[in-house]
């Protein structure tokens, strides 16, 4: 999933084609090729029935390092197979071409930036159903929802979706950037005191205990987070086969090994399980409970998907002109598909965490907008009451460090879109929280 400058490479490839061509390249403001060859040797190799979940098993294909030089990043791999259309018939050329993915982290971190951005590989991984199954029935052999998925299969990026649009917009407006994935949370927490920020954009759901645990000490100790993202840290998984793989059984949680130890600190459902007790909003200050959806799952389709302003004294709507009671956003929809709130009370029209949900004292709702689960999500939990309306809750709090949350996993269209007011906010967070 990632490696550092100067570890190497292996590309695990199946192919029914004599020969065929790898291209690398680094994908952020600009598609960078770093690395071709063609004429490589194939090997067709079978599909395990367990891919899925055990990994795929193929032969190395490929061995090559990582130069120091190539910079830390999100790398784009290109396979591409060619024949002449068949044994016997030689004509019609056909082609085939597959993708996978890797991130380079700097040898030395914090060496080029002071801003990490995490991606969020647990979800890339949660939502890829290569082999029959992923931790969603709607896409998984037969309908059936699995429990356990494997890296070690080709991938299904959620980038190019998520996280790219905040990246180029990073790189060319004076934001370096340096790269890891969600595990390197969990396995390398001493690099985490390089930095004065860490980054969660897009749809960053699952989450392991540990990565918690380390971002949450890294927060203690005076350093900072964004989560320019939403339906965030929703999930708790557990890795395994070291951190090739990982567990969550989700609403399923009694099925769950650790259900029956009663030992309920690792079990592999909602973070926001009253069996947890460690809700998402302690870290974030929002929560998947008290948010919901906007312009999907058939919730709110035909109303504007942005921001109201409350507080728009605080610093991070300097420069940005607006006012109480303004909105923000709409063109690009930046509230949605996934959002997350807190629970609420209103004084004089302005919203207060109530803070029995787990969001810190210090929280500050600086912007809200309704948003709705759909009920085949969420009545499998019996603590939920049945037709809540939710907000989606952009705010704020300081423990040690400082927590800023846009509580929406589309903030990043609004930077595609250039709009004035994201693009304002998202560089007032980076200088004052970045550096």
């Amino acid at each position: 999933v990632s490696l550092r400058q100067g570890a190497e490479l292996p590309l695990h490839v199946s192919t029914s084609a004599p020969t065929f061509s790898v291209e690398i390249a680094r994908v952020g403001a600009a598609r960078t090729i770093v690395f071709s060859r063609d004429g490589i040797p194939g090997v067709a190799a079978p599909i395990p029935e367990a891919a899925a979940a055990a990994g795929c098993g193929w032969p190395v294909a490929l061995r090559l390092p990582v130069p120091a030089e190539w910079p830390s990043g999100y790398y784009e791999v290109v396979l591409r197979a060619a024949d002449g259309g068949g044994r016997y018939v030689q004509r019609g050329k056909r082609t085939a071409e597959a993708t996978c993915c890797f991130i380079v982290r700097p040898a030395v971190p914090g060496a080029t930036s002071k801003i990490l951005l995490q991606l969020a590989t647990n979800t890339y991984c949660a939502y890829n159903n290569w082999g029959g199954q992923s931790l969603y029935a709607y896409n998984g052999r037969a309908g059936v929802q699995g429990h356990k998925v494997s890296f070690l299969r080709p991938p299904a990026s959620q980038f190019q979706q998520w996280e790219r649009a905040l990246v180029a917009w990073a790189e060319t407006h004076g934001f370096p950037l340096e790269f890891a994935a969600n595990l390197d949370l969990e396995t390398d927490p001493d690099a985490l005191a390089a930095y004065r920020l860490v980054l969660s954009v897009g749809h960053d759901e699952y989450w392991s205990a540990s990565m918690r645990d380390h971002l949450e000490a890294f927060i203690a100790r005076g350093g900072n987070a964004a989560f320019f993202s939403g339906n965030t840290c929703c999930w708790q998984v557990r890795s395994e086969a070291e951190g090739r793989a990982f567990t969550c059984f989700k609403q399923n949680y009694h099925l769950d090994p650790v259900f029956q130890t009663r030992k309920f600190e690792t079990l592999s459902t909602a973070w926001s399980h009253h069996l947890l007790q460690r809700p998402e909003n302690q870290l974030t200050g929002v929560g998947f409970l008290w948010g919901g959806y906007r312009r999907s799952h058939g919730q709110f389709m035909d109303d504007e998907a942005s921001y109201i302003v409350h507080r728009p004294d605080h610093w991070i709507y300097e420069g940005t002109g607006l006012k109480r009671g303004d909105r923000f956003g709409g063109k690009d929809t930046i509230v949605g598909y996934e959002c997350d709130g807190c629970e609420l009370e209103w004084r004089d029209d302005l919203p207060f965490a109530t803070h029995k949900d787990g969001t810190p004292k210090t929280f500050e709702v600086l912007g809200t907008c309704p948003v709705r689960w759909h009920p085949d999500d969420v009545e499998w939990y019996e603590k939920w009451e049945i037709g809540r309306t939710g907000a989606a809750c952009l705010g704020l709090y300081t423990n040690g460090g400082t927590v800023f949350t846009a509580a929406t996993t589309d903030w990043s269209h609004g930077l595609q879109g250039n709009d004035a007011h994201v693009v304002r906010i998202t560089k007032n967070v980076l200088e004052r929280l970045g550096k």
